[in-house]
């Protein structure tokens, strides 16, 4: 008994004659006639009945085929996980990160990619987030990581979370552990430039009706951090972002805390190959990478 020759009953059944099944298993009707004889012969039992109405199955016929099907349903899913097993060791996913997730967040979870598929390509590159909606939109990259949330044209995970922390200089003395709204509204602030990070801090100071002053607003974070050092003023960043953190700064928590979420993002419309969900699986810590 082999599954040609199960497969070749099936349709034999389905369609209830040999020719008919011969045309949609794209083979000779001798060669469907010699199939379900041999396996007749194999067996033992006469599975199907021939006659001027066709061919129909026996009631052993009937019985067998019960288990004929779940063999074949079996067959394809030993395919299904050959197929994507071969996916895994070859082929290419291209990341695109915003600077801190990629500095990070990314550099142990692609050690631990590449140690499980060592076979599979890694490309990553570094924008913005809108510059990342942009790339998997075009299908240039195959994921991002960007803050969350997104609009529903992506499908998205949370990955990790980020607290945004006060950054100020060390020539500030007596700084209390706990900040006041009170005690912040007398600092200037150096602030991203056009960056979602500085929406999210203004919609909070707005929240609980505070006002916030701004000295600056710079492009790089890592500027931001060099300024603070230097006395020009404070900032609120995210954590992540501000690393690594001058021994000249002072971190302190917000008086309401605040958090960004960090999420991993496909264009929904896209085609993925396996490698594409095997790394959101290490990115969220599941599947072969869960703990």
């Amino acid at each position: 008994m082999n599954i040609d020759q199960l497969e070749i009953l099936l349709a034999v059944s389905e369609l209830g004659s040999f020719s008919e099944a011969a045309l949609s298993l794209s083979i000779s009707q001798s060669a469907v006639s010699r199939a379900i004889a041999s396996l007749e012969d194999e067996l033992g039992v006469p599975l199907l009945l021939r006659g001027r109405f066709g061919a129909r199955p026996t009631l052993i016929g009937e019985r067998v085929m019960l288990h004929a099907r779940k063999i074949l349903e079996l067959r394809e899913k030993i395919n299904y996980e050959v197929n994507l097993e071969k996916g895994l060791h070859r082929g290419k996913i291209r990341v695109a990160s915003f600077r801190s997730a990629a500095t990070h967040i990314l550099p142990s979870k692609v050690a631990l990619f590449r140690n499980r598929f060592p076979d599979v390509e890694l490309s990553i590159t570094e924008t913005d987030p809108l510059g990342i909606e942009q790339v998997l939109r075009t299908g240039q990259v195959d994921i991002g990581l960007l803050p969350l949330p997104r609009s529903e044209e992506f499908q998205t995970w949370e990955i990790a979370r980020d607290e945004y922390v006060v950054l100020l200089p060390s020539t500030i003395a007596e700084i209390p552990n706990t900040l006041t709204w009170e005690e912040l509204s007398t600092y200037s602030f150096i602030l991203f430039n056009y960056a979602e990070c500085t929406s999210a801090v203004r919609e909070h100071w707005a929240k609980w009706g505070q006002s916030l002053k701004v000295a600056y607003q710079i492009k790089e974070d890592s500027t931001i951090v060099s300024m603070v050092a230097q006395g020009l003023g404070a900032a609120i960043l995210p954590r992540l972002a501000a690393l690594p953190i001058p021994q000249t700064v002072q971190v302190r928590a917000l008086p309401v805390p605040l958090e960004r979420v960090i999420g991993a993002a496909i264009w929904s419309n896209g085609f993925h190959v396996p490698a594409v969900f095997a790394f959101l699986d290490v990115l969220r810590g599941t599947g072969v990478f869960s703990q």
